[in-house]
């Protein structure tokens, strides 16, 4: 009788790990299918703008000597080693077929939505899944995976966000074989595009956001990431300088031009998230003159949100400002502050909010789920481990 009763135990234990192991797979396969049917009509696509330059016309791409090159010599137009060497790899199974690059793509992408699922579980962030989703099928995402030499978006989003799943189970675990492998994916992150050094703030406001505070422990463990972030901006900045001696052109609009444009482009990021129409590669330029007054209202407008979800960070104001401060942070290498060749067009593009966006997504799924909560009947949501009245 006492050997049936702990077989029956054994058993049902065993049907429950299956049952935990199955459901996240099926869910996460259901990312992946319903973001790659999602993408189907991009595999007709072709080669765009400076694909060509990039890939299908870049010496070093097809030289047998390119690995060496790309990595240890400063012929390309951008430091990206891994991304380029990926396309050194693609140029060898598929030449100048634009058919197997997309595909590349579409899976990366795919397979991001499912990290910022796992993520966005992981902070017990409500909606997570629908929030994976929601990022996988949205409609600007489209600048990035169509995009063939957006492959520095999609590859530096995956590691970005493994880097992030791992310093969470670091946090969790507090076993440095965690923490070791979360610094090693940044630095691959790094090495497949630069955009991505405001990390360490991410995971800064992680720990803010699942403990509560910033402990100092965690800005200790912060130190090394941060040393990534200052090294490869530094490379960006001296690869943008050379980009200018090799002929290049790169906006040279004045500091206080730059300083007005980096209030406004994070509403222009929110307003296309929130309401994804007239999307397009190429977006006006603003025509903002710093020497106005009125060129900075944006910004101070922006600053004094932040201040006052700041100072309501005890109660409601909580997960706006960690999604909002997340947007903003992220953006940060891109506000405009800094010259860059794309500036010549225009001071936004939609690939360009391909890491932040996650923050827009996230907030506003969150934001559904209660009031789905409110609506049948219930006047309190869980979100980040505690009781939040909406």
């Amino acid at each position: 009788m006492d050997g049936s009763y702990y077989g029956e135990d054994e058993k049902d234990e065993q049907e429950t790990v299956l049952k935990n192991t199955w459901k996240p797979l099926a869910a996460g396969a259901a990312l992946v299918l319903l973001t790659i049917v999602a993408y189907i009509p991009v595999m007709r696509g072709g080669f765009i703008w400076d694909d060509d330059m990039l890939i299908t016309e870049n010496r070093m791409v097809k030289a047998n000597d390119g690995l060496y090159r790309l990595w240890f010599t400063t012929e390309s137009v951008d430091y990206w080693p891994l991304t380029s060497s990926v396309w050194w790899l693609e140029w060898r199974l598929w030449g100048g077929r634009a058919t197997g690059y997309h595909a590349v793509n579409v899976l990366l992408h795919a397979i991001n939505a499912v990290l910022v699922w796992r993520i966005l579980q992981r902070l017990r962030v409500p909606g997570a899944w629908l929030a994976g989703l929601v990022f996988g099928i949205h409609p600007v995402n489209v600048a990035t995976v169509a995009w063939i030499s957006e492959l520095k978006n999609t590859l530096s989003m995956f590691f970005y966000a493994v880097a992030i799943l791992l310093y969470l189970r670091f946090d969790e675990k507090n076993r440095w074989d965690w923490y070791g492998l979360s610094l090693t994916a940044f630095l691959l992150a790094l090495l497949s595009k630069t955009a991505i050094v405001m990390l360490p703030m991410v995971l800064l406001g992680c720990m803010w956001w699942s403990h509560g505070k910033v402990r100092q422990k965690d800005l200790v463990h912060s130190v090394a990431f941060f040393s990534l972030s200052l090294v490869f901006g530094l490379v960006t900045i001296w690869s943008q300088h050379n980009r200018i001696a090799r002929g290049f052109k790169v906006s040279t609009a004045s500091l206080p031009t730059r300083l007005a444009v980096t209030g406004w482009t994070p509403w222009f990021y929110l307003y296309k998230a929130l309401l994804p129409v007239n999307l397009t590669v190429f977006y006006q330029k603003w025509n903002i003159n710093g020497s106005i007054w009125v060129s900075y209202v944006p910004g101070v407008l922006l600053l004094g949100c932040l201040t006052f979800l700041w100072w309501k960070r005890k109660t409601w104001g909580r997960p706006l400002l960690f999604g909002l401060g997340y947007v903003v942070v992220t953006l940060f290498p891109i506000l405009g502050l800094w010259n860059h060749d794309f500036h010549r067009f225009s001071w936004v593009a939609d690939h360009w909010q391909y890491h932040s966006i996650v923050g827009v997504v996230a907030l506003a799924v969150a934001a559904g789920m209660a009031i789905w909560s409110r609506l049948v009947g219930r006047n309190r949501y869980m979100w980040g481990g505690q009781a939040l009245h909406w």
